[in-house]
């Protein structure tokens, strides 16, 4: 959400920003709309001001006995009374205009992004090489699970339509303990807090994430006004909605392994074979709500933690900058981390780290009162995959595969999988 002072104070700023994001000036627009709300609550506040006026008129003129006199502004004030509710509403509904023209805007991207139309747009940050030779190519998760009888499509497409998946047996395992191994490694070595939150939320949690109303679409509704939840950014960033924190507080990291369920709604024909989009995956999300002098250092520091999960698993990836043309609506900046895959031979994205400045905050109302001067501003939010657990469950096979199809599970995964070491293929 917007800060509709910030736009008055610097209109061609604003429009520059958005031209950006590829959008059309509209700083005039916001303005205009701006004036009408400000118009209708002064029409609102002058109406009952000249009621108040009136009401002293009325005493006076029943104190001096002037009945004819009072009868006339009494009979005035009985019209501003019946204007009232119109007045009121005018004033609620320019203020409803104008806030919902807010919320459908992108977040204004940070000047050092890069331009771009879309993923062609994205720079390369840094990468990192495994230690590990890196296969070249290979088969792909799919034909590696589908062989050793532990992936089903099919049966899932029986229960549940395409996009889904049953693991099982040791294919079930290995997720499972890579879930368990990246809450473990944020928990104990990176200081984020763990959190079981609900997986249904509310039309003003996914607003305040963005998620609402623009990506309506995309989203699962579960009926009585309750939601799937995408990602969960949606209960964790939404723990500090309505809430004034103390400078002190500040910052609160929370991470969370949850199911994530996308509709996809923009995805027909795209990964149409395999776990990598899928409407429901596994993720371990990291969430960091900041003072906004720290949020860009914050943000370093997420992606840090995210690489670290990768690095322990010794896969190759490399780290994108989003150019301004690919970056998500509510973000400011955001990196990307891809993951090579050799069955095939590309990178993938397998967690995005965003920065989203005030822009969740303000739809939020999450505020925290400075620690020197008591004055209350909005946080800043961050959000990152930290990683998709699906994703990850990909990258091992694929990298870790063997010419017999088995796969070698990564060592730092080992202890989670009571010892065993290789998940075997069927002729070995």
């Amino acid at each position: 959400m917007h800060d509709i002072r910030a736009i008055r104070e610097n209109p061609e700023a604003f429009d520059r920003d958005l031209e950006r994001r590829g959008l059309a000036p509209l700083s005039a627009e916001l303005i205009a709309l701006d004036d009408a709300r400000k118009g209708a609550v002064s029409a609102a506040q002058a109406a009952q001001e000249r009621r108040n006026a009136l009401s002293k008129e009325i005493g006076a003129a029943k104190k001096a006995k002037d009945e004819a006199r009072a009868t006339e502004l009494m009979a005035e004030v009985a019209r501003l009374k019946e204007e009232a509710p119109a007045l009121e509403a005018a004033q609620t509904e320019a203020a409803r205009i104008l806030d919902e023209r807010l919320a459908a805007i992108p977040n204004r991207p940070k000047e050092e992004v890069p331009p771009g139309a879309d993923e062609h747009g994205n720079v390369e940050y840094r990468r990192f090489d495994a230690s590990r030779e890196r296969l070249a190519q290979g088969r792909q998760h799919f034909e590696l699970g589908e062989a050793i009888g532990l992936m089903d499509f099919e049966a899932a497409a029986k229960l549940s339509g395409s996009r889904f998946v049953v693991l099982k047996g040791q294919l079930a395992r290995l997720e499972r303990a890579l879930g368990q191994f990246m809450l473990d490694l944020h928990t104990t070595e990176h200081g984020y807090t763990e959190v079981v939150p609900p997986v249904l939320v509310r039309d003003e949690a996914m607003f305040g994430t963005a998620q609402l109303p623009k990506f309506r679409d995309d989203q699962f509704a579960a009926g009585d006004g309750f939601w799937l939840i995408p990602t969960a950014e949606v209960p964790l960033t939404n723990l500090v909605r309505e809430n004034i924190l103390a400078e002190d507080e500040l910052p609160l990291r929370f991470t969370a392994l949850t199911p994530c369920f996308r509709a996809e709604a923009g995805a027909a024909g795209r990964d149409t074979r395999g776990m990598l989009r899928q409407h429901q995956f596994n993720k371990v999300e990291l969430v960091s709500i900041t003072a906004p002098e720290k949020s860009a250092e914050e943000h370093e520091r997420m992606l840090a933690c995210a690489e670290a999960v990768l690095k322990k698993l010794d896969l190759t990836y490399r780290v994108m900058t989003l150019c301004t043309g690919d970056m998500g609506f509510a973000s400011q900046k955001t990196y990307d981390i891809e993951v090579w895959v050799p069955g095939q031979q590309t990178y993938r994205e397998i967690s995005s780290c965003s920065v989203c400045g005030d822009f969740q905050a303000r739809r939020m109302n999450a505020r925290y009162r400075a620690r020197e001067g008591r004055a209350v501003n909005f946080v800043h939010t961050l959000n990152g995959s930290g990683v998709a657990v699906g994703r990850a469950l990909i990258a091992v096979m694929e990298n870790y595969q063997n010419p017999d199809g088995s796969v070698t599970i990564p060592s730092v995964l080992q202890p989670y999988m009571g010892g065993l070491n290789r998940i075997e293929g069927p002729n070995t």
